[in-house]
């Protein structure tokens, strides 16, 4: 999902409510419970939230409260959907290697075609 946000590296606690219409406290409590948010803090304290973590929390928000998931069920969602991002390319080599496979292995029978 993605967001039309400010052109800065960081946001702090009070711009990400505004972005995600969350409460402050709400952001707070999805870092305890969701082990991927872990905004570094500023030398004062401050969370600084990148626009992955906004991301994640804007998904994170579909989750609980478009499609109606327990933060379990957002959990586990996030947890596969985070799987098939990285298998996917994993994937698409080993679909390109079967397809070398299977020309060569083609052109080889039309070859032994030929001979007979």
């Amino acid at each position: 999902m993605k967001a039309k946000l400010p052109d800065k590296q960081y946001f702090r606690i009070g711009e990400v409510a505004r972005l995600t219409a969350l409460k402050a406290s709400v952001l707070r409590f999805w870092e305890t419970e969701f082990k991927e948010l872990k905004p570094p803090k500023s030398r004062t304290g401050q969370r600084l939230y990148s626009k992955q973590d906004i991301e994640l929390l804007l998904e994170i928000k579909r989750l609980l409260y478009a499609e109606k998931l327990t933060i379990e069920g957002a959990r586990k969602r996030l947890k596969t959907s985070e799987r098939s991002h990285k298998a996917s390319p994993k994937a698409s080599n080993e679909t390109s290697d079967l397809l070398g496979l299977v020309k060569e292995v083609r052109q080889e029978l039309e070859a032994i075609r030929r001979m007979l």
